[in-house]
């Protein structure tokens, strides 16, 4: 895995967006409940957070917030915990989408084959952050339907002679074989297990991930665009749905378990449950 992490998808502002989101609250009453002036949350949404530490605890206390995480996104101090151990190769591709970057994955034993976690934005850009290493895909999984993680389907379907891939069920596809809640799949040594986990979109998985010869070893989740490190991903078709498949999934997790989100850098589960805003 690559040493140096990326950047948090998520800053200060972005988190409070989603969070007056998930509230059901207008800016105007979150200021007035939280005796904020309405100038410095708007300040903060645009990137220009000048908030205190009190100010800050009050904001958590009405959105529902974790004051501790909350506090530590808004000093560019977010913990983020050492990432190793897995009885298996992880490969982040990162790729970028738009004024951001897009993850992909590949997980293989560490040789030259292995198994592909969404596909990036497109083809090309998957390729430029493709490893040498990899040369052969015995099976591609897709977490969700948007352009920054299926625009590259086609290409590696094509390039690595894959009839199918893995995804939720959906009728848009004919070539995915639909996996539900709990459904397993065994492929290049590793077991990978679905949970259905819509809220960011109506169609979205999250994939737990084990060796088959190491089961009992560290464990991997490739969250899409579930959970962030240090925030969620938008609920854009509904947020409290988005929320809840979160902390359901988060709570099956054992605490040294990796989580790999679609945007951003690796956590882990005792991280991302001590401190993410939203979870801790």
């Amino acid at each position: 895995m690559q040493s140096i992490a990326p950047s948090l998808e998520d800053e200060l502002g972005d988190v409070l967006e989603k969070a007056a989101r998930h509230a059901g609250l207008s800016y105007e009453k979150i200021a007035a409940a939280a005796d904020v002036e309405l100038v410095r949350i708007q300040d903060a949404l645009d990137y220009r957070p000048d908030l205190t530490s009190a100010e800050l605890g009050r904001l958590a206390r009405v959105l529902n917030l974790n004051e501790v995480g909350l506090c530590a996104l808004a000093q560019n101090a977010y913990p983020q915990p050492e990432i190793g151990g897995l009885p298996f190769c992880v490969h982040p591709l990162r790729m970028p989408f738009g004024v951001g970057v897009a993850n992909a994955y590949l997980i293989s034993n560490c040789g030259d084959t292995g198994v592909l976690f969404d596909t990036g934005a497109s083809g090309a850009e998957l390729f430029r952050a493709w490893p040498d290493r990899i040369s052969k895909v015995e099976a591609v999984f897709v977490t969700h339907y948007e352009a920054e993680h299926i625009g590259g389907l086609d290409s590696v379907l094509s390039k690595f002679r894959l009839n199918h891939f893995y995804g939720p069920p959906t009728g848009r596809w004919d070539r995915c074989l639909g996996l539900g809640e709990g459904q397993t799949v065994e492929v290049g040594g590793l077991v990978i297990t679905a949970f259905h986990t819509p809220g960011h979109a109506a169609e979205h998985n999250c994939y737990l991930v084990k060796s088959t010869g190491c089961p009992e070893q560290r464990e991997l989740l490739i969250a899409g665009d579930l959970i962030f490190a240090g925030s969620l991903g938008g609920g854009y078709f509904c947020c409290q749905r988005q929320l809840k498949h979160a902390r359901r999934v988060l709570d099956i997790l054992p605490g040294d378990a990796l989580i790999a989100p679609g945007h951003g850098p690796l956590s882990t589960a005792t991280n991302e449950r001590r401190f993410n805003p939203f979870l801790a």
